[in-house]
């Protein structure tokens, strides 16, 4: 558990999330969020007609929850640290349905029956974005609105350039940014991560399945252990240079207290990566 909400409980996630939005905005829409996610859960949990269940086992519920809850406390310490430009409410509420959507392309429609959602590992975001269009057209978004949360979306995209992606304004740029650090974050930090590298394997083995012969990308990890070994270097190399560099060291809003209290984040993706050491050189 970060910032003691335990992600696994949505409600709890929920709660966090919304105790941020009404700290930041008082005047704010208080059913804003409980209504968010009611949309995102109903499609993960395959109480949509359309849609089945999800059934990515890494990228799964719980994932995306453990991203929302480090883009609310991210930004609610960059509020509290009075930094410019401020986040509109607007800004925030979009913030808030783009990472509760950005893994929606792992979803499957109820007459896609091959496989898990993992095959669409390799075009998730372009689906997430898909799926965000039509979702927040039908809840009455403007265009402007809509290009916003792909815009976030588009952030957490493993190749994508920052620079190339169409921001309207400076506010969704940093929200955007939010998005991609608390992505990285999230996931890195959660207490299962080490127990989860060999079903995010899984997913990776299954893509490369689906998409043999489509021009694609290969298998880049030779087995489970290939993974783990590269993720040492996974952080170092890519992670944390993005989150300092692409994502213009947002993450730092995190610590508690500001400004210089300890990053419970980045300390529980270190203690993963010291445990992860320590198993690779026990099975040696």
């Amino acid at each position: 558990m970060l910032l003691a909400v335990d992600t696994r409980d949505a409600r709890q996630v929920e709660r966090r999330i919304a105790q941020d939005h009404l700290s930041m905005f008082p005047d704010g829409d208080a059913s804003f969020v409980s209504r968010a996610f009611g949309w995102v859960e109903r499609y993960f949990r395959g109480e949509d007609p359309d849609y089945l269940a999800i059934d990515a086992r890494y990228h799964d519920l719980e994932h995306t929850l453990q991203g929302a809850l480090a883009f609310s406390s991210l930004l609610r310490g960059r509020a509290e640290a009075g930094a410019a430009p401020a986040l509109s409410r607007g800004a925030f509420e979009l913030g808030v349905i783009a990472i509760l959507l950005h893994d929606t392309g792992y979803l499957k429609l109820r007459d896609d029956t091959e496989g898990t959602g993992a095959k669409y590992t390799a075009t998730h975001v372009g689906r997430s974005c898909e799926f965000a269009e039509r979702l927040l057209r039908a809840h009455g978004h403007t265009a402007e609105q809509v290009l916003g949360v792909q815009n976030m979306i588009r952030c957490t995209g493993m190749g994508a350039h920052v620079t190339a992606i169409p921001f309207q304004s400076e506010e969704e740029r940093i929200a955007g940014f939010a998005l991609g650090t608390a992505d990285l974050l999230g996931q890195m930090a959660a207490p299962d991560y080490l127990e989860k590298l060999p079903v995010l394997y899984e997913e990776f083995f299954e893509s490369a399945r689906f998409n043999a012969g489509k021009g694609g990308a290969g298998m880049v990890f030779t087995s489970e252990r290939d993974l783990m070994e590269k993720t040492p270097a996974f952080w170092s190399r890519y992670v944390r240079p993005k989150i300092e560099e692409d994502f213009l060291g947002l993450y730092r809003y995190l610590a508690r207290p500001l400004p210089d209290g300890p990053n419970v984040y980045i300390e529980a993706i270190e203690a993963n990566l010291g445990r992860l050491d320590r198993r690779l050189a026990m099975a040696t």
